[in-house]
């Protein structure tokens, strides 16, 4: 599936957030971190959750149905082809910790700086 395709799906994704995805788009929108940030952006054949394009920085939250997934591993490396690092959060720790998941995510923002 080519990523014009998944345009509808991500669309659809969009008008339905998840808890977590609500409350982390909160400290991610509008550069509030210095960098822009996307919601459910398509690469490759997937769509994650959020995307820092020029970070080149993608974000899955997840939920219980994605504990021992090994389809989750494979979607990491597929997604890691495309040139972003993945990193995942459960729902559960963004909603509970979301200060300690906005400190990750600011560590791999300036990662993927020191890098260019």
């Amino acid at each position: 599936m080519t990523e014009k395709r998944l345009t509808p799906i991500a669309r659809k994704l969009r008008a339905n957030p998840t808890d977590a995805e609500k409350r982390l788009w909160a400290h991610l929108r509008g550069s509030q971190l210095g960098v822009r940030f996307t919601r459910q952006h398509p690469i490759g054949n997937f769509v994650v959750d959020f995307a820092c394009r020029p970070a080149r920085l993608a974000i899955e939250l997840d939920g219980g149905q994605h504990s021992d997934s090994s389809a989750d591993d494979a979607r990491t490396r597929l997604i890691e082809a495309h040139g972003y690092r993945l990193i995942r959060f459960w729902n559960n720790d963004v909603l509970q910790n979301t200060d300690g998941i906005l400190i990750v995510i600011q560590q791999e923002l300036d990662l993927a700086r020191s890098r260019t």
